[in-house]
């Protein structure tokens, strides 16, 4: 997989690929992480970027022209990659989006600032995505986000075990975790957890995955298509609610 970031500001980017399981991916050649310097695809010799908006009003807009520049280049070279634009506009950003983009081979992120891009560059977008209903400076925390979650869903970068015990991937959030020591402060492991009866182990984990998630996220769980896993845990919850009466 390649993901190109196009920015104003590359070195705020550039951190994306240094740290963690996305920098050993990046090492080891499983994912390509490209950050772009809208700037260099600039004509005059100020580098300019943005103008003043027709028909008045507060703030600048980021040009046309450098991102055509960039996107008839980078097809030129690769091919035609799949684009999305940083916008509040944009459909929120969700682990199943999330999924669904980790299976594209090449992705350009443009990463807005001021009071937006010129609209014209909207023919070449494939995708407008928000990570939350608020403004940042600019979409460059936001296209950071997006790599992150992409990447590490990508075959290789993570153990595919963990990815699917995590939150989200099977529509609940995930059961609590713990390390040693056994007991810290009178806080005690759950004695499940060091039986080592690997069924019983499982079906802890969901139960606590399903009340986490009744609690937090109901709105998740109405959603959730229930297996037979899910509803064994359900009578173990049932069964502990009615000791409790």
């Amino acid at each position: 997989m390649r993901i190109s970031i196009v920015t104003i500001f590359p070195e705020m980017v550039e951190v994306v690929k240094k740290y963690g399981v996305i920098a050993q991916a990046v090492e080891e050649g499983i994912v390509e992480i490209n950050v772009v310097n809208l700037r260099d695809y600039t004509t005059d010799k100020h580098k300019t970027v943005d103008d003043y908006q027709y028909g008045g009003g507060y703030g600048m807009v980021m040009k046309p022209e450098p991102f055509f520049r960039f996107y008839e280049s980078y097809v030129e070279k690769y091919g035609k990659p799949y684009v999305i634009l940083t916008s509040p506009q944009g459909r929120v950003f969700n682990y199943k989006i999330a999924e669904k983009l980790s299976k594209k081979r090449d992705i350009v992120i443009f990463c807005g600032r001021y009071e937006g891009i010129d609209e014209r560059v909207m023919k070449i977008v494939d995708d407008e995505i928000s990570i939350g209903d608020y403004i940042l400076t600019g979409g460059e925390l936001p296209a950071m986000v997006i790599t992150d979650a992409i990447v590490r869903l990508v075959p290789g970068v993570v153990k595919r075990e963990s990815v699917e015990r995590e939150s989200f991937h099977q529509g609940l959030l995930d059961h609590p975790v713990y390390t040693r020591p056994y007991e810290y402060k009178g806080m005690k492991v759950p004695d499940v957890l060091l039986s080592g009866d690997h069924q019983k182990v499982e079906l802890w984990r969901r139960k606590e995955s399903i009340k986490k998630t009744i609690m937090k996220r109901p709105d998740l769980f109405l959603k959730k298509e229930l297996d037979e896993l899910d509803k064994l845990a359900i009578i173990e919850l049932f069964k502990e609610l009615m000791k409790g009466c």
